[in-house]
């Protein structure tokens, strides 16, 4: 009981201001082409992720943050759209001046969050902060990304749903170890947008219910020392950006 108490709470104060809408609560899993059925699923699938930016294999980004890199590698094969939503994000400049707005270190290291668009005005209310999304230029509208988690050793992500709901008993490819950089959602599942986090230590009881897409492979130190208010300087793609693409 006390375990479930903490994991719910700790949910809470990572993802329950951020605003959501539109979002489609319908469960959905990616399979693996072959017979009529699964081709079917497939192109309503492919139909709802239309637009949308994934990444085809690895891409490195590198975030400034008090002078000093932060270099994540982001595994667009095991979270395609997740990954290329944030590579896209990074490579059009969204998180160049946005403030992390959420640190958590006590009473135990847990997550510094930022990437809320609304950030990069100075003027913005700080209990404003938390509540926005990326608003795409060519409709005008919020994009939000489906919660995408694969499995290990599976072919595909599961979509739209936690491994809990989902009934999926092992765990994620991507998982919640120190490093570890995921996308902040609200309780609906497919609500992502732009805000992520870094994980300052191992998560597990948050595997299976947020996005890993992509892990810190050097400035862990620079993440360290992070506090609430600091700006992320700029955010670049150095590699792998011909393998962004569009869900057509």
């Amino acid at each position: 009981m006390q375990t479930g108490f903490y994991r719910w709470f700790i949910s809470v104060l990572l993802i329950g201001s951020l605003i959501f809408s539109g979002c489609t609560t319908e469960a959905r899993q990616v399979s693996s082409p072959g017979d009529g059925a699964a081709e079917a699923q497939a192109s309503s699938e492919a139909e709802q992720f239309s637009g949308l930016p994934y990444l085809e294999g690895e891409a490195t980004v590198e975030m400034v943050v008090n002078g000093a890199p932060i270099t994540i590698l982001v595994r667009g094969l095991d979270a395609p759209i997740t990954a290329g939503n944030f590579v896209d994000l990074a490579n059009r400049g969204v998180y160049d001046g946005l403030v992390f707005h959420r640190v958590i270190r006590e009473p135990q290291p847990f997550v510094v969050q930022g990437g809320d668009p609304q950030s990069k005005d100075p003027n913005i209310a700080a209990n404003r902060l938390g509540t926005g999304s990326f608003i795409d230029p060519t409709t005008g509208q919020p994009r939000y990304i489906p919660l995408e988690i694969k499995p290990a050793n599976a072919q595909e992500p599961v979509y739209s749903q936690t491994f809990e709901s989902a009934g999926i008993a092992n765990q994620p490819a991507l998982r919640h170890t120190r490093g570890a950089v995921a996308m902040a959602r609200s309780g609906l599942p497919d609500s992502a947008s732009a805000q992520f986090y870094f994980a300052l230590a191992d998560l597990e009881f948050l595997d299976g219910s947020y996005a890993v897409f992509g892990y810190v492979t050097e400035g862990m130190d620079v993440v360290d020392q992070i506090q609430q208010g600091d700006r992320i300087s700029s955010a670049r793609v150095t590699s792998g950006l011909n393998n962004l693409k569009t869900v057509n």
